[in-house]
C-alpha cells in the first residue's frame, strides 16, 4: 500500500456516486485523490440499482443535478473509452387528476427554463407514445424525451476508467477500518496500511452512518427494502420493438406509484408502496458487517395491489413471466433528498452520500461534491442536499418513520400548504397548547412546531384539505382575517426556535465587519447584516444586535441552526467567543398599530425609542430583550424571552390585547405581510444563485470598508453591470400563486424567475418577488409569469415595497 500512503483527497466508498466524485476531481484538475471501497465497486446499492435516469424533479437544484447527469452520461463511454448500454427511450409519467397535470405544467415550465423539452400531453397523445396501454380514466401525462436507463455497472466503471486515466487512484477490497484527526491531517487506517489525507469524503452508500461514526458524526439516515420484478419475454412487445426500431418509453404511474420498464423484450416493474418495509433499525434486524452483492428475501405480498394495477394499466404484462425478484437496500435521508456538501462540525470532510436515487443523481453530485471540496462553493445553490440541514433533533425513530413516509409517498405531489404527518412534535414552544387550544394548524421547522394558521369551529383541518394548489383552501379566509387584524390593530405570532449566537471578545467587531457588507449597528441597535462569499454571492442573512462595543446577538433562520453556526465557527478568528444559544431563548412578535399600547400594559419599557433599536425589559416580571422591528411591515417589537419564561409572557400579552383587538397570527399570514413589504426569505430570495447586488441589498454594503469578504468580485461586477436584478411584481394570477421558480416571460423570451410569490391580504393582490433580466427591470414594465403553464400578465412595481412603501407605519 506505500503506494497509497498518501493522498490529497480520499473518498469512503466504491458505488457510482463515489466513483462519480473521483472522476470529476480529477476532471477539476484535484488528481491526487484517492478512493478506497471495502469490497469491490458497486457492490453497495449500485450493483442491484434498476439503472433508470429521469431528469424529473419538483425541486430546481435537483432537477438541475439529474439533467446534469443525463447529458453527461449520454457522452461519457465515448470520452472514456468504455462500452455502455444506455437506452435514451424518453418516459411518459400518468397523471390521474387535474392537481397531477397542474404539477406536471409546473415540472415542465422548470425544464424548458433548464433547456429541457418536456411536453404536456393529452391521453390521446400518449397512447401515440404507449400503443400498450388503457387510458380511459387518465388526465394527461408528461413526456421527457432525455429520460432511460443504463447499467449501473458500466456507469461506474465508466466514472472509473476515466478518473484512473486523468490519475486519481482507486484501491478495492480495503475497508476503512478507523479515522483519526492527527497534526491537521486525517489519518485512516485499513488492513492494507495507513493512509493520510488532507479532506476525506464519506461517500459510503448505506453505510454512511457507521462512516460517519468515526468521524463523531451520526447521520440522520435509515435503510429501506426496494423491490423490483424482473418479467420474461413477451411476443407481442418483441415484434413491435424490431418493427419501430427502439423501445417503450420508460413508463411511471405515480398516482399508483409504479415505473413499469421495458426489459429487453420483457417488462421490469418497480413499485413504491406505502405498506413498505425498513431494515436494520431494531435488535432483532441489526445493522450487518458486511452486506456487500446481497438481496433480501422476496416479499411481494405487499406489492399485491401494483402489480395488478399495473396488469390492468398495460394488459400485455399478464401475458408476462415473472423471472426474478430483486429486493435491496436503499437508504434514505428523512426528507429523501441525499447528503452532498461539508460534514457538519468536521473540518475538511465532506458528505456525498444517502442517495435514494443514486444512479440518475451520480453525474450531478459528483459535479457538486468537487466544486465543494475544490472551490468550498457550488455553481448551484444545493441546499436541497446540504447535510447542514439536518440539526440534530432527528434520533433513529426520526428518520425510520420519515424514511417510510417518504419512501410510501415517493411520487407524492408536494403541495404548497400541506405539512406531512409524520416526525411531529418533536420540538413544541412553551406556549404550544396555548397556541393549539386557539385553534393553531402546525408545520415544523427545524423540528419545530409553529402555528401555520388558526382555524375557527367549522374549518376543515382534514390533512386532504390541504392537498391543493390554489390560494383559497380551507386556511385562505383565516389567513385574511390575521393579516387584517395585524393591519388594523395587533397580532401576535410565538416563534420558537431561532437560531442565535453571542459574540464577544477583543477584536469582534472589527472581525464581524470584515465578515459583513454592510455597517455594524451601534450600540444599543441592531440591524440586518449580510454575508457573501469570495464570489460575492449570498451566503445568508443575521439580524445583529450590540449590545457592547465588542459583545453581538446574531439571530438567524430556525433552518439555518448548523449552516450558521458552522460557517461562523469555520471563520472565527483565535480570542472570539461564539456561544450558541438556540435552546435558550424564545420569541414572540408582537406586530400592529396598537401594539405600543400592548405592551404599554405589561411591560416597563421606554416604547419611544425607535425603530431598530432594542433595550432590556420586564414584563409580567420577566426579563426580555425588546427589538424595534417587525418582519409584518407594522409597528411592531420582537420579545425575546428566556424559554422557561416565554409562558407568562404569552399570557400576560395576550390578556392586555384582548380588548385592543389582539390575534394570534401563524406562518401564512406572515409569508403574506413580508412579501407585501419585499422582505427576503433565506434559500428562497436570498439564495447563493444570486449576488449581493442581484439580491438588491446595495443598500447593505458599505463599499467604504477596506476589506469585507466578497467586496472584490461585487466591485468587479458593480462595473461591468448586472445581468439581471430583484424586482417586485404585481401578478394577476387568477386562483393560483406562483410557485418557487416560476418563469417570467417578456413576448416569447424568458426573461427571469419568481422566488416568492404569495398573495397580499393588505394591498388585495398577488404578488411574485424575483429575478428579471435588468435591462426589463423598471417600474411599469409589462410581463408574464408562467404559472403551471399558463402565462399570467405581470406589471413590475416600483423599487419601494408595494405595502408601507415610506415605512411609516413601521417607524410610528
Amino acid at each position: 500500500m506505500a503506494e497509497f500512503a498518501s493522498a490529497r483527497v480520499v473518498i469512503i466508498g466504491g458505488g457510482a456516486v463515489g466513483v462519480s466524485a473521483l472522476y470529476h476531481l480529477a476532471k477539476a484538475g484535484w488528481t491526487d485523490c484517492l478512493l478506497l471501497e471495502k469490497n469491490e465497486l458497486t457492490a453497495g446499492s449500485t450493483w442491484h440499482a434498476a439503472g433508470n435516469v429521469p431528469t424529473f424533479s419538483s425541486s430546481w437544484s435537483i432537477m438541475n443535478m439529474q439533467r446534469y447527469s443525463a447529458e453527461l452520461y449520454r457522452g461519457l463511454g465515448e470520452a472514456v473509452g468504455y462500452p455502455m448500454n444506455y437506452h435514451v427511450t424518453g418516459s411518459v409519467r400518468l397523471g390521474h387528476s387535474r392537481q397531477r397535470l397542474q404539477e406536471f405544467q409546473r415540472v415542465a415550465g422548470m425544464g424548458r427554463y433548464q433547456g429541457m423539452d418536456l411536453e404536456v400531453m393529452t391521453p390521446d397523445e400518449i397512447r401515440g407514445r404507449y400503443p400498450f396501454l388503457e387510458t380511459h380514466d387518465l388526465s394527461g401525462g408528461l413526456y421527457d424525451p432525455n429520460d432511460g436507463d443504463l447499467d449501473p455497472a458500466q456507469l461506474t466503471q465508466a466514472l472509473a476508467t476515466g478518473a484512473r486515466q486523468m490519475g486519481a487512484r482507486i484501491e478495492r477490497f480495503c475497508p476503512v477500518t478507523s479515522v483519526a484527526r492527527v497534526n491537521d491531517e486525517w489519518v485512516l487506517e485499513t488492513p492494507k496500511g495507513t493512509v493520510r489525507a488532507e479532506i476525506v469524503v464519506n461517500a459510503a452508500g448505506y453505510y454512511a452512518r457507521e462512516v460517519g461514526k468515526m468521524f463523531g458524526r451520526d447521520l440522520p439516515m435509515m435503510v429501506m427494502s426496494h423491490q423490483y420484478m424482473l418479467f420474461d419475454t413477451i411476443p407481442e412487445l418483441e415484434t413491435w420493438s424490431k418493427e419501430v426500431g427502439h423501445k417503450l418509453p420508460l413508463l411511471r404511474d405515480v398516482d399508483s406509484s409504479y415505473y413499469l420498464r421495458q426489459e429487453k423484450n420483457g417488462f421490469n416493474l418497480g413499485p413504491y408502496e406505502a405498506n413498505c418495509r425498513a431494515h436494520w433499525h431494531t435488535k432483532d434486524d441489526p445493522f450487518p458487517q458486511d452486506f456487500s452483492f446481497q438481496l433480501f428475501p422476496d416479499d411481494l405480498e405487499r406489492l399485491e395491489w401494483h402489480i395488478a394495477d399495473a396488469m390492468a394499466r398495460v394488459p400485455l404484462l399478464e401475458k408476462a413471466a415473472l423471472t426474478k425478484v430483486i429486493n435491496g437496500p436503499i437508504p434514505y435521508t428523512p426528507d429523501g433528498n441525499p447528503l452532498i456538501g461539508p460534514m457538519p462540525g468536521v473540518p475538511n470532510a465532506f458528505e456525498a452520500c444517502v442517495f435514494t436515487f443514486g444512479i440518475c443523481q451520480a453525474g450531478g453530485a459528483g459535479k457538486v461534491l468537487a466544486e465543494w471540496v475544490t472551490e468550498c462553493a457550488t455553481e448551484w445553490d444545493m441546499w436541497s442536499c446540504d447535510p447542514r440541514r439536518f440539526t440534530g433533533f432527528e434520533d433513529e425513530d426520526y428518520c425510520v418513520k420519515k424514511g417510510m413516509e417518504v419512501y410510501g409517498n415517493e411520487y407524492a405531489i408536494h403541495f404548497p400548504h400541506h405539512a406531512w404527518g409524520e416526525g411531529r412534535d418533536k420540538k413544541l414552544s412553551a406556549v404550544h397548547a396555548r397556541t393549539a387550544a386557539l385553534g393553531a394548524q402546525f408545520g415544523p421547522y427545524n423540528g419545530w412546531e409553529r402555528a401555520l394558521w388558526y382555524a375557527a369551529p367549522g374549518d376543515d383541518t382534514a390533512e386532504e384539505a390541504q392537498r391543493v394548489w390554489e390560494r383559497e383552501g380551507p386556511w385562505f379566509r383565516a389567513v385574511k382575517a390575521e393579516c387584517e387584524a395585524v393591519r388594523d390593530a395587533a397580532g401576535i405570532l410565538d416563534l420558537p426556535g431561532f437560531s442565535r449566537f453571542r459574540l464577544s471578545g477583543a477584536g469582534a467587531a472589527e472581525w464581524l465587519s470584515r465578515q459583513i457588507t454592510g455597517k455594524l449597528p451601534s450600540i444599543g441597535r441592531l440591524g440586518l447584516a449580510y454575508f457573501a462569499d469570495d464570489k460575492g454571492r449570498i451566503v445568508t442573512e443575521m439580524s445583529v444586535a450590540r449590545f457592547a462595543e465588542e459583545e453581538f446577538w446574531l439571530i438567524t433562520a430556525a433552518t439555518a441552526q448548523v449552516h450558521d453556526g458552522d460557517w461562523l465557527r469555520n471563520h472565527l478568528e483565535p480570542g472570539l467567543s461564539l456561544v450558541e444559544e438556540t435552546n435558550d431563548w424564545s420569541t414572540q412578535i408582537l406586530t400592529g398599530p396598537a401594539s405600543r399600547e400592548v405592551l404599554a400594559a405589561v411591560s416597563d419599557a421606554d416604547l419611544t425609542k425607535g425603530w431598530l433599536t432594542h433595550q432590556s425589559a420586564r414584563i409580567a416580571g420577566r426579563e426580555v430583550v425588546l427589538m424595534r422591528v417587525s418582519f409584518a411591515g407594522e409597528l411592531g417589537w420582537e420579545i425575546h424571552s428566556r424559554t422557561a419564561d416565554t409562558l407568562p409572557i404569552w399570557d400576560a400579552v395576550m390578556a392586555a390585547g384582548a380588548p385592543l383587538g389582539l390575534k394570534p397570527f401563524g406562518m401564512f399570514a406572515l409569508n403574506s405581510l413580508r412579501i407585501e413589504k419585499g422582505y427576503r426569505a433565506w434559500k428562497g430570495d436570498l439564495s447563493n444563485d444570486y449576488s449581493i447586488l442581484q439580491g438588491g441589498l446595495e443598500r447593505f454594503v458599505d463599499w467604504t470598508k477596506a476589506e469585507f469578504r466578497g467586496k472584490a468580485a461585487l466591485e468587479a461586477e458593480k462595473q461591468r453591470g448586472l445581468s439581471k436584478r430583484f424586482c417586485t411584481l404585481k401578478i394577476e394570477a387568477g386562483e393560483l400563486d406562483p410557485p418557487y421558480m416560476s418563469t417570467i416571460w417578456a413576448g416569447d423570451k424568458v426573461v427571469g424567475e419568481v422566488t416568492s410569490g404569495y398573495y397580499g391580504h393588505r394591498v388585495g393582490a398577488c404578488i411574485g418577488l424575483g429575478m428579471l433580466r435588468a435591462d426589463l427591470n423598471q417600474p411599469g414594465q409589462a410581463l408574464e409569469v408562467e404559472i403551471f403553464g399558463s402565462r399570467y400578465s405581470a406589471v413590475v412595481q416600483e423599487d419601494a415595497p408595494m405595502w408601507d412603501p415610506k415605512n411609516t407605519r413601521i417607524r410610528a
